[in-house]
């Protein structure tokens, strides 16, 4: 009877155990987190999917990752699944920031906390939306092509003024319409004193390279080649459109923006190409990502969280509520300092910034 009793409460202690385990959150390793990007055809996204994983996986989680191929639909279907499969958080690229709504919020309904990810997702019901400070991104684009054509002191009795082309990012990503206001705020009082004017101004869709370039090369042609500068909004858009450009004889005498200091916008900077990037270190962004959904899991606080409207991250007065955000600072990257910010730093390869430079021409290895 004894031993009976004895089994018993072994047996007790081992289904309480289980249950707590069952139960627990990272420290047991049960709880699972789910990441779902727009696309892997964007440079940095399979790279910070590979860095968020690993961190997640570190802290004790179960990771389960699906890519949407810009697919609206399956990304909405795939957050479902994700949901079914019982994830308590979930870090989320958007393809775009409204249709995917519909799965977000009956995910938060749920339960499960939900980080917009470098892309805003725009309902008030996401547990965090975490990027950088994207108007200043355009700030910084803008800033950098009118140095590169000396706006302040443009002739405009001798040349008339600054015609400047303006390539907005996807239409479906608000960071876009953050970029934009960005560039505005720069440009526009350019515009208003006379020293430019915009003679173009178009979204690329998808941000995809191919897409800026046939944009580029509709715009050369609507306007003659007769263009002083293009504020274009990343790498990718910019090489594209800087493809038309060379085309005709205007890359590397024509200033153009981009953002992300990728690696082939960094080679395109050092060969006078691309004139501005900007850097967003992604190094810093996934680390926070996972350190912001682990303390989400737990219910613990997030220091240098602030809530802005929905009204003021979107710049349509028409959306409702609050979303909590941290937003980490960018930098401008031009020739003058691709080879500290971007390759000493390590945040590209030194051999694919410099690639087809002549060695003669190049910097010393850090």
């Amino acid at each position: 009877m004894k031993s009976k009793r004895v089994l018993m409460t072994v047996f007790s202690i081992i289904v309480i155990a289980s249950m707590l385990l069952a139960g627990c959150g990272a420290g047991g390793g049960k709880a699972k987190i789910g990441l779902s990007f727009s696309d892997f055809a964007t440079e940095r996204w399979k790279n910070e999917e590979v860095l968020m994983r690993g961190l997640l996986e570190e802290l004790g989680y179960e990771v389960v990752s699906a890519e949407a191929n810009h697919d609206v639909k399956l990304q909405n279907d795939q957050i479902d699944n994700m949901v079914s499969q019982g994830v308590k958080g979930l870090i989320i690229v958007a393809e775009d920031g409204d249709a995917i709504v519909t799965s977000v919020d009956k995910a938060a309904d749920a339960g499960v906390k939900v980080i917009a990810y470098d892309r805003l997702i725009k309902t008030s019901k996401i547990a965090a939306y975490l990027s950088f400070d994207n108007v200043e991104v355009g700030r910084q684009q803008a800033l950098g092509v009118m140095a590169a054509i000396d706006a302040d002191n443009w002739d405009v009795a001798a040349n008339g003024p600054a015609r400047v082309v303006q390539l907005a990012g996807s239409p479906t990503d608000n960071n876009a319409t953050l970029f934009t206001k960005g560039q505005t705020e720069i440009l526009q009082p350019y515009v208003d004193s006379g020293k430019i004017e915009i003679v173009a101004q178009q979204g690329i869709d998808n941000w995809d390279a191919a897409n800026a370039l046939k944009v580029m090369e509709n715009i050369l042609s609507a306007q003659n080649n007769d263009i002083d500068a293009v504020v274009a909004s990343n790498d990718g858009t910019a090489l594209g459109a800087l493809q038309a450009m060379k085309a005709q004889g205007l890359a590397g005498n024509v200033p153009i923006s981009g953002q992300d200091a990728t690696a082939d916008g960094s080679n395109s900077i050092v060969k006078g190409e691309l004139t501005v990037s900007i850097l967003k270190d992604i190094r810093n962004l996934s680390p926070l990502a996972v350190e912001v959904m682990d303390k989400l899991i737990k219910g613990e606080t997030v220091s240098g969280m602030k809530n802005f409207t929905l009204a003021e991250l979107t710049v349509d007065p028409s959306k409702q509520g609050e979303v909590p955000c941290v937003f980490l600072e960018v930098q401008q990257v031009n020739q003058g300092n691709v080879y500290d910010l971007v390759v000493k730093s390590g945040f590209q390869p030194y051999d694919d910034v410099y690639r087809d430079v002549p060695e003669d021409q190049r910097p010393p290895k850090p």
